[in-house]
């Protein structure tokens, strides 16, 4: 699988109420939760990013509370992948229990906002397509791959039990 996208550079320590705000936490629609995906961390964000968009981020992507809200906000407001340093633990099992790939990279510093990315998951490549540059991240477990492809655990079990 590739993806290409344009890059959205955030910092470290991005923590769940960053990615969603709590006082959106009264609903579950992947809809409208989009709205607000990154709202405290760039107001602009949900309105002008484009299907594909990838968001670039340093250490500790996805800190503070567990919910599933927030890696199911990026997902559903078009982005195709995050890429990070690294990420709390529970909002790396909740991306690919919701099918979001999430990317563990160290080079996130080669990264600005507006940058055109090229990311083969099978390769574990990283492509900057505005230098040429290539950049490599931490392999994907294959079970972690069939949930992603799957578009997430539960529709990976549904699809098992068929």
């Amino acid at each position: 699988m590739k993806i290409e996208g344009k890059v959205w550079k955030f910092g470290d320590d991005i923590d769940t109420d960053q990615i969603l705000p709590a006082r959106y936490l009264n609903t579950s629609d992947p809809e409208e939760l989009a709205k607000h995906c990154m709202e405290d961390a760039d107001p602009s964000f949900a309105d002008n990013v484009s299907e594909s968009d990838i968001i670039v981020a340093g250490k500790y992507f996805g800190c503070g509370s567990s919910r599933e809200h927030a890696p199911i906000a990026i997902k559903a407001v078009g982005v195709s992948c995050v890429i990070a340093k690294n990420y709390a633990r529970i909002f790396y099992r909740n991306s690919f229990n919701m099918g979001l790939p999430i990317l563990e990279c160290e080079d996130t510093d080669a990264f600005n906002t507006g940058d055109r990315l090229s990311v083969d998951m099978e390769t574990g490549e990283i492509i900057h397509l505005d230098s040429g540059k290539s950049y490599h991240f931490k392999p994907i477990p294959p079970f972690m791959q069939e949930l992603i492809q799957s578009g997430g655990l539960m529709k990976h079990i549904s699809q098992k039990i068929k």
